[in-house]
């Protein structure tokens, strides 16, 4: 399908890759991996023809159509979202068009008989066929449905594109990719600005996907659900593995184990050789023999390795005392901008708790956090409990630098007490160490920033993190790097994050902005992720009505009445599950983490949870 063919491209200060080899196939699905700067995202420009090779060739099949999906999309257009996506398909668009005009033309002539009428005719039956043969029907209907899975609202798909934010701008431009299906897909950070339920979407869509799939991502979750081929690029090479990303990384971390060993063998070897040259080049009679050497040295090829950057980075956030029982505490508190957010949130954090914020974007995960540091007017209250130190990090943290300030001046400014004497260390343990840390903000990287910014929250100890999107432009390692100081911070935190794989295991409490309103969940993520996602094609709500629904005792005619017997006590059996488990959320909600009995009652509740998972398939059999 795509052939790279001894592909390389230079910059001025050398070579990104070179001599690259490789076939893309249909139905490849591809995780594009390596560090900063290696040249991923100009691998994917290489392909769609923005940039030409310098050396070396791509060769595409005729009339392939490429979908790119870039980080820097510019989309400036009046049209709504509808519209934007509406008109996206030339094709379809001027069938379209035809078809009104010849309509039009058909109702103002008379002459029925006519040769040129009868050609109109034809003509129009053509047109109507070719809009079928590209699915111009269902053309609507897909665009709502993609809509719809990217977390646009019915109602929002009619606004003017201009007035969405960058992230919304950057799910109508995916949308516009997916709808019009090309033979290839080239996503860069296609995760970047979904909500962890539009991720699941898009997920299970590229799944399905028959095409190419071409995936840069820092999503470890997402590309090893997606990907089955992993390219790393590496030193100058592209490396290809059959696998996706956890298993390319066990088989690099034995590649890079492996040639450390031939390294170590190959640098004792040089060693010696040179030490004999050294001892005979001034020996007349030797002098042959050390030049045969020189020349044998000259020949080898050296084994380089690429080095982990991130082996010495431990990051550890520092307690700074002990609060009370309880750290938050909020009654009534709820937030109106052009619609209500949500309202009446009356709820108290514990001492200890690990808490995850979801929802949708846009339902005011940000909003409630920026009530909680008393940044915004909003109605209700909200009291801090005894000794509580918060640290706060904003989703947009990494902006607020100053880029005029030196990455050592930005740290030295915050910095207090005798912890100013290790600055250079901690700056060390965040990757900037020598003369990085004498470069200006405003050069680094988005992934530089948002290290930086957290470097700054070590400086400030607390024992109340509220993080929101922490992770944004971080890479894989780096993500690893703060789950780990996540899951040995003693104190409380509240977090904000789409990234499942970050989320998996850190929290012990689901909280979920849904129907304007805070719903507490006890069970872990991936129980929240089933509960959220769509059955069938179904809707979460028409799946709730039909769990409902089970109460009602369906009427089965010429059932078996040892069968309808069973039927009824199963439903018997859910109803009085269902009550139980209704009154523990209860008891869960208002207990504190702390209290000796909420891990009981919390067994208690997974046990009930698991009944009733067997019950409905019980009763689904039985009414089946």
């Amino acid at each position: 399908m795509i052939s790279l063919e001894k592909l390389g491209y230079f910059l001025p200060q050398g070579f990104l890759f070179s001599d690259v080899s490789l076939q893309i196939n249909r139905g490849d699905k591809i995780g594009l991996v390596g560090k900063n700067g290696a040249g991923k995202s100009t691998m994917l420009r290489l392909l769609t023809g923005q940039i030409q090779p310098s050396e070396g060739r791509i060769h595409l099949p005729k009339e392939m159509k490429i979908g790119m999906l870039s980080q820097d999309i510019k989309i400036n257009t009046s049209k709504s979202v509808f519209e934007f996506l509406v008109t996206s398909n030339p094709v379809l668009t001027g069938l379209n068009e035809k078809i009104e005009h010849i309509n039009e033309a058909l109702t103002t002539r008379t002459d029925y008989e006519s040769d040129s009428y009868l050609a109109l005719l034809d003509e129009l039956s053509d047109c109507n066929q070719s809009f079928q043969i590209h699915d111009g029907y269902n053309w609507e209907e897909k665009i709502m449905s993609i809509l719809e899975g990217l977390g646009f609202d019915k109602e929002e798909v009619h606004r003017p594109l201009d007035t969405f934010s960058g992230g919304w701008k950057m799910r109508a431009e995916l949308a516009r990719i997916l709808v019009n299906e090309p033979d290839a897909l080239l996503l860069d950070e296609p995760t970047n600005h979904l909500d962890i339920l539009s991720i699941a979407w898009l997920e299970q869509y590229l799944q399905r996907f028959t095409g190419a799939v071409i995936l840069i991502s820092h999503d470890r979750l997402f590309l090893d659900n997606v990907t089955k081929r992993t390219l790393d690029i590496s030193m100058g090479r592209v490396l290809d593995f059959p696998f996706g990303f956890s298993k390319y990384k066990e088989r690099r971390e034995e590649d890079t184990e492996r040639l450390e060993q031939a390294k170590k063998q190959q640098d004792k070897d040089i060693k010696q050789t040179e030490m004999l040259i050294e001892k005979f080049r001034a020996k007349q009679s030797k002098a042959a023999f050390a030049q045969s050497l020189i020349k044998k040295l000259d020949r080898t090829e050296r084994i380089e390795i690429e080095r982990d950057n991130y082996g010495g980075m431990r990051v550890r956030f520092p307690l700074s005392v002990q609060p009370g029982k309880w750290v938050l505490n909020m009654e009534g508190v709820g937030k109106t901008y052009e619609k209500n957010l949500f309202h009446s949130v009356s709820i108290s954090v514990g001492r200890g708790e690990k808490i995850a914020l979801l929802g949708p974007n846009g339902v005011g995960k940000s909003t409630l956090l920026k009530i909680m540091m008393n940044q915004i007017n909003y109605d209700g209250k909200v009291e801090y409990g005894h000794n509580v130190g918060i640290g706060y990090f904003a989703q947009d943290q990494a902006e607020q630098l100053d880029p005029s300030l030196t990455i050592f001046e930005t740290v030295d400014h915050v910095a207090k007490g005798e912890i100013r004497q290790q600055i250079r260390s901690l700056l060390g343990t965040f990757l900037f160490s020598g003369e990085d840390t004498q470069k200006k903000v405003g050069v680094l990287s988005g992934g530089e920033r948002t290290r930086l910014a957290l470097c700054q929250m070590l400086l400030s100890p607390s024992n109340f993190l509220i993080l929101d999107e922490p992770t944004n432009h971080l890479d894989i390692p780096s993500k690893e790097i703060l789950k780990n100081a996540l899951l040995n911070y003693e104190g409380t935190f509240l977090i904000v994050s789409h990234d499942r794989e970050f989320l998996a295991g850190l929290t012990n409490r689901i909280w979920d902005i849904e129907e304007r309103q805070l719903k507490i969940h006890h069970f872990e993520l991936d129980e929240y992720l089933k509960y959220k996602a769509p059955k069938d094609g179904k809707s979460t709500e028409k799946k709730v009505v039909e769990v409902e629904k089970i109460q009602e005792a369906p009427k089965v005619e010429r059932i078996d009445r040892e069968l309808q017997k069973k039927l009824q006590k199963v439903e018997r059996n859910i109803e009085e599950t269902e009550g139980k488990i209704a009154t523990l959320e209860g008891l869960l909600a208002d207990i504190n983490y702390n209290d000796p009995s909420y891990h009981a009652l919390l067994n208690e509740y997974n046990t009930l949870k698991a009944n009733l998972e067997g019950l409905m398939e019980a009763w689904e059999k039985l009414a089946e």
